[in-house]
């Protein structure tokens, strides 16, 4: 698979990429980006997808997410994918709402028209990338781990649910957690997957859950002053479902914080070493 440098700095000791690429999954061009810190010659690294929330791409996380340093310390590579498919031809929102389409793509692959030839995150997150990730940079497939913010949390969520044996570990910040109760969510699967509310819930962690879905622990956490905690996020949906499946979930609701960034580079070192003990087996 051909990959295209758009950009890149020498940052904490590694290097700090962002890369294009022709899409087999969407039909586009996708661009993403990887950090990957100082090693020695033919080290294989764990590495440490973070999936990007509403309106984002990959540059979001790069330039705010403030992770560098922490994956540098602990030796794991951090890759960063936009959000949705985009170019000339894509099909967005028409009215143009900032919550569908185009930097919305919900982390699912799309099966009603127009969007079901473009919008096919879900493959590209869990299959594409990770492979062309695999051949192009020096990291050990069989050590990897997800996160996410917010849509992204929720995608984040929805993997490691879906695919227990592929992610060593999850977490998220203020995810979506319970997407058919939240009108982001229904908006998106509405249009992406169709009326039938069953085709749904293979893309909601709180549904998965109560559908038999299973794995080890989980950390979340939420902003106390985030105002889209309870109509749009549902963490307490997430509690419930995760207490009832006896999944441990350790749900921090973190006081005076709220939805941006603020918020997640504030806690990113935390969630980076929680994942490095998974990830190198010391927990």
């Amino acid at each position: 698979m051909t990959l295209e440098t758009v950009d890149g700095w020498v940052s904490h000791g590694g290097r700090q990429g962002v890369y294009r690429h022709a899409s087999t999954s969407t039909g586009t061009d996708m661009t993403f980006s990887v950090f990957v810190p100082p090693h020695r010659e033919g080290t294989r690294l764990p590495v440490l997808y973070y999936l990007s929330g509403l309106t984002c791409t990959h540059a979001n996380v790069t330039e705010k997410g403030e992770y560098r340093a922490a994956c540098a310390a602990q030796g794991i590579v951090f890759v960063a994918p936009d959000t949705s498919p985009r170019g000339e031809g894509v099909p967005d929102d028409s009215a143009g709402h900032w919550d569908f389409g185009l930097g919305a793509g919900f982390y699912v692959d799309a099966t009603q028209p127009p969007y079901a030839r473009n919008y096919r995150m879900w493959n590209y997150v869990s299959e594409e990338l990770p492979a062309l990730v695999a051949e192009h940079f020096p990291v050990d497939p069989h050590a990897s781990s997800i996160m996410g913010h917010s849509m992204g949390g929720h995608g984040a969520l929805v993997a490691a649910l879906r695919e227990p044996g592929k992610w060593r570990s999850v977490s998220a910040f203020a995810p979506i957690a319970n997407p058919m109760a939240a009108p982001w969510g229904k908006k998106a699967f509405e249009l992406y997957l169709g009326e039938d509310e069953a085709d749904w819930r293979a893309y909601d962690a709180v549904a998965l859950i109560e559908d038999g879905a299973r794995r080890g622990e989980i950390l979340v956490d939420v902003g106390t002053e985030d105002p889209f905690l309870h109509e749009q996020l549902c963490p307490e949906a997430l509690e419930a479902a995760c207490g009832g499946a006896g999944i441990p979930l350790n749900l921090r609701r973190q006081s005076g914080y709220d939805h941006s960034y603020y918020f997640i580079s504030s806690f990113m070192a935390d969630h980076v070493g929680w994942h490095a003990d998974r990830l190198k087996g010391t927990q």
